[in-house]
């Protein structure tokens, strides 16, 4: 007989690993990756697909994709839908699929995103670069946490796109800065198309192109710490290949920045064709790979650097590793985001401790309010990066204070932030005093309904928490709430004189009131006493 004990029990749904995939439709080519995703979130490769295609070469020529073009994508997602069945990949959460800017930037976009769905039925999303960041940062986040030489040092990541350059600055594992540059390669080479001129002068103009919108790297820089450069996309890959003797591209590679200047002379005194035939590569990478050699290089000596680092790590990496975890708003994807707020902050001399204060009660509050604004965790974080920096306009004038903040959050580069999420912060940081919001007010008057009264609520708990720190003292700090019939009671366990408070709070409480229908008053609350055991004589 068979000893059934020692038969394994089959795992359970949530124990077995998924096989997920993502697609990126990119300026040059659309690539495909699938892979397995451990219940542990650990991610193993299992087939990766690549076809060329044309999309960016008409949407920074034309401005708009050519039907051919669309149908030539369709044909390509179709083959992948085939791929994507072998892998029984059929659920909408085991997909994602992404457009970056060739087709963010088509005046067509929407009738691009259209016909693929109706020949494929696969939805393409395109992304914004706030998304770029924040999945580039998730792909080289392993990286930087095993490599000693990454820990202490700015890192600079960088990647050269068909359409962009995308910079992210990391400071000891944080996001310090992040920026997109409409400095593609792609983009560089067919602005160049009509010229007709010589390679020396090529160069000169790209040269002077990434310079201009490269320069001001180096106030990221701390002289004291230095800097290195970690490259990502396939022309530096391209050139560590040729560089690097039996270089393994599962390791990081380094490249001696006077051999990356040799390799772009060489390609910059090439013809296309001859690229082609010399390097092995197909045109559309023939045709990117100057421009983005001399984009890298440029950093590396606006950097001072000798030597750059090459990562294989891409966009479907860090897509990948989203899908394993299964979330994108994680704790260390918030922590980089108020970490980018902190640093913006600094920039403009707001008060720090206060800042960091009214936002630790305005998340207070939030919790204790949950049930009557109803609103969910990226709502929480919209407050928290508004308090952190509702005071940067003080920067410009303390005249129209709340008005200066707007405007400089909504011209600054927040990490991980979507142009419509830095509005919001903006407009609750706009908020924070003074009149009300009104249909008519700038940025305000652009949202639906339910932002509005996002906006609404968020900067109505704001007020309250700047009037508990009214002293900049933060002495105001174990803060209790609850209801009594239409009051909100706000208890302070202390005895001090919290006049300061209760003025301020009279002063900004009427856009609560006005917004939960609730009248706020804050009480001070003795402490409760601790019986000593009575002695026994």
């Amino acid at each position: 007989m068979v000893d059934v004990s020692t038969i394994p029990e089959p795992a359970s749904p949530a124990e077995q690993p998924r096989t997920v995939a993502v697609i990126e439709v990119g300026t040059t080519s659309i690539r495909m990756a699938i892979a397995e995703v451990e219940p542990s979130g650990a991610v193993r490769m299992l087939e990766a697909l690549s076809q060329g295609v044309s999309l960016g070469k008409e949407t920074f020529t034309r401005g708009e994709i050519g039907k051919q073009t669309i149908e030539d994508c369709a044909r390509v997602l179709k083959a992948y839908c085939r791929k994507l069945e072998e892998y029984d990949v059929r659920q909408d959460d085991q997909l994602r699929v992404v457009a970056t800017s060739a087709v963010r930037e088509a005046l067509n976009q929407m009738a691009f995103v259209d016909r693929i769905y109706i020949a494929t039925g696969l939805t393409v999303r395109p992304i914004d670069e706030a998304e770029v960041h924040r999945i580039t940062y998730r792909s080289i986040q392993p990286l930087l946490a095993a490599e000693p030489r990454f820990t202490d040092a700015h890192t600079f990541i960088c990647e050269v796109g068909g359409g962009s350059t995308e910079l992210l600055v990391v400071e000891r594992g944080n996001v310090k800065y992040s920026h997109s540059y409409r400095l593609g390669s792609l983009r560089l080479r067919q602005s160049l198309q009509g010229l007709r001129t010589s390679a020396e002068k090529v160069r000169e103009i790209i040269e002077l192109e990434s310079q201009q919108a490269l320069d001001n790297l180096v106030q990221h820089v701390p002289a004291s710490t230095g800097a290195q450069l970690l490259t990502l996309g396939g022309e530096m890959r391209f050139a560590a290949r040729q560089l690097i003797p039996d270089w393994d591209p599962e390791t990081l590679g380094v490249i001696e920045v006077p051999q990356l200047a040799r390799l772009t002379d060489a390609v910059l005194g090439m013809s296309e064709e001859a690229i082609v035939r010399k390097y092995h590569v197909t045109l559309p990478e023939a045709e990117t790979l100057a421009p983005a050699l001399l984009i890298n290089l440029q950093l590396a000596e606006i950097l001072s650097l000798e030597q750059i680092t090459v990562s294989v790590a891409n966009l479907r990496d860090g897509l990948l590793r989203e899908m394993g975890d299964q979330s994108i708003w994680t704790d260390d994807f918030r922590s980089q985001i108020i970490h980018s707020a902190l640093e913006l902050g600094r920039k403009y001399q707001f008060d720090e401790p206060h800042a960091q204060h009214v936002a630790e009660l305005s998340g207070i509050l939030f919790a204790a309010l949950r049930e009557e604004h109803g609103l969910d965790a990226r709502a929480e974080l919209v407050l928290y990066l508004a308090a952190l920096l509702h005071e940067i306009g003080g920067f410009v004038s303390h005249t129209s204070l709340h008005k200066h903040s707007m405007y400089l959050i909504q011209h600054s580069d927040l990490f991980g932030l979507s142009p419509d999420d830095v509005l919001l912060v903006a407009l609750v940081a706009r908020y924070h005093r003074r009149a009300s919001p009104k249909p008519t007010h700038q940025g305000f008057n652009t949202l639906e309904r339910d932002r509005r009264v996002t906006v609404s609520k968020l900067a109505a708990i704001l007020r309250i928490a700047i009037a508990l720190d009214a002293s900049r003292t933060q002495r105001v700090r174990d803060v209790t709430c609850h209801r009594e019939r239409q009051r909100l009671v706000v208890s302070i366990p202390q005895f001090e004189d919290l006049s300061v408070e209760q003025l301020a709070l009279r002063q900004g409480r009427s856009l609560f009131e006005e917004i939960y229908g609730m009248a706020v008053q804050l009480r001070p609350q003795a402490p409760r006493e601790v019986k000593q055991p009575s002695s026994q004589l």
